[in-house]
């Protein structure tokens, strides 16, 4: 395994230790029976009862399992061994039909051939990836022809912001992997410091790597605020939608994007 997913691979197994059982992901109202899913992503999505349904990067299976809670019939794919055991623990407790792999989504022999109606992508996954054009092939591959991609994401400019977000550091274009030296994870929870990768990308490039690989563009959504408080810079304007407190309703945020085989 690459050195630098390797390293990324470590950070997410202390991740889904200290993740689980943090504020952010409330399991006690999910164990209630609430969703983990957000309005953007159930809008978009609909309806996925008797649908089967590939979810990549899907973490300790919280999003995942809210699905499987829908009807899909789900199957997880993440790089991190604890957080697919953790997932696996989950979806027993439940008593939930859901299958969880542990593997690289750019090497992602498990499925052999398999197909979905849907693959699903979710907040934070891209910038792990080096490579979006093996990611693209991967979505390709294993969506049923008239098959959904539905990613929704971060907006790229978000990493263009200095840390408190009063003004622009970062290029908004790819350049070389970044290093980062990590304490504690965006959920909260210290750790002992860990070295993580992450890589760069455009929105140009998520949808070229797409039509690259077959599919067709069907939306592409940008939205003025944020579905989380990952970062320190972010106010709430109304309930569950987050602003840079700088500069509100002012910068992209997230993005959606829908495109079919």
């Amino acid at each position: 395994m690459d050195e630098k997913i390797a390293a990324n691979r470590r950070l997410w197994d202390e991740w889904a230790r200290i993740n689980q059982d943090s504020a952010f992901y409330d399991m006690a109202g999910f164990r209630a029976g609430a969703t983990s899913l957000k309005p953007i992503e159930l809008e978009e999505v609909g309806p996925v009862a008797g649908k089967s349904l590939l979810h990549l990067q899907c973490h300790f299976g919280q999003d995942t399992l809210s699905w499987a809670r829908l009807g899909a019939k789900v199957t997880g794919v993440d790089l991190s061994p604890e957080a697919i055991r953790r997932a696996q623990d989950l979806a027993a407790e439940f008593k939930l039909d859901a299958r969880f792999i542990c593997s690289d989504v750019l090497q992602l022999e498990a499925l052999a051939g398999e197909q979905f109606d849907l693959v699903f992508v979710s907040y934070g996954a891209l910038i792990w990836l080096p490579d979006l054009d093996r990611w693209a092939e991967t979505v390709a591959r294993h969506l049923k022809p008239g098959g959904m991609l539905h990613l929704v994401e971060f907006h790229p400019a978000i990493g263009m912001l200095n840390e408190p977000a009063t003004g622009i550091e970062g290029s908004y274009f790819r350049g070389d992997a970044l290093s980062f030296r990590s304490e504690s994870s965006y959920a909260g929870g210290g750790h002992t410091p860990m070295t993580s990768y992450e890589w760069q990308f455009t929105i140009a490039d998520v949808v070229t790597a797409l039509l690259k690989a077959g599919l067709v563009l069907r939306s592409l959504r940008e939205f003025p605020y944020c579905v989380h408080r990952c970062w320190p810079f972010l106010v709430e304007s109304e309930p569950g939608r987050y602003v840079v407190e700088h500069f509100p309703g002012k910068l992209p945020l997230l993005f959606s994007l829908a495109a079919q085989r």
